[in-house]
């Protein structure tokens, strides 16, 4: 079996707001910021690849000047966002020891990719994978997970992918693989 994981809040962390909490102590500040930058297009298009952070800074400083500051402090410690969620790491030995396939696909920009595949060792247990900025795609674009399976010849059958977000897991299912709402790590236990 192949089992495909999401990083965002399946493999890492990733909440914008604890981490705006780490930097800022107004609630209020950092309510703006999530909206600003971690529910922007701009976000989305860091995401696809088509968007650099440096790019991203400069938009998101014309378009509230009053914030720059606040929003260059944000975007350039972005890599501090993603910590690993132990409880799933220390399953990926143990998927692999049972004769299964890692693999990730995942929504992520150019600079954090490139932080996670510096920083993060057990990547080295995938066996492959697709980051969306690679491949200028988003999930749950079903052109993102052909893009999975074609490039690692996957049959859409032997294929478990865990993600946190619903739209997601459905859009999987809708190519063929089984999908699984990601929870806690206990959920990916009943496959292993």
């Amino acid at each position: 079996m192949n089992f495909i994981f999401d990083f965002g809040n399946v493999l890492v962390d990733f909440k914008p707001v604890v981490y705006l909490s780490g930097l800022f102590s107004d609630k209020s500040l950092i309510e703006l910021l999530n909206d600003m930058i971690f529910s922007s297009p701009e976000w989305l298009m860091m995401d696809k690849g088509s968007l650099t952070r440096d790019e991203a800074i400069d938009i998101f400083c014309a378009r509230e000047p009053g914030y720059q500051e606040e929003i260059r402090l944000t975007m350039n410690n972005t890599n501090d966002i993603v910590s690993p969620i132990e409880e799933t790491i220390e399953l990926l030995p143990k998927i692999k020891e049972n004769g299964h396939r890692l693999y990730y696909l995942s929504n992520m920009p150019i600079e954090t990719r490139a932080f996670l595949l510096e920083n993060h060792e057990y990547i080295k247990m995938f066996d492959g994978g697709v980051f969306s900025c690679d491949v200028n795609a988003l999930k749950p674009s079903p052109e993102i997970y052909k893009i999975l399976l074609d490039r690692y010849n996957l049959i859409p059958g032997e294929c478990i992918f865990f993600d946190d977000v619903e739209r997601n897991v459905a859009a999987a299912e809708k190519e063929g693989i089984k999908g699984v709402l990601f929870t806690t790590a206990e959920c990916v236990l009943d496959y292993i």
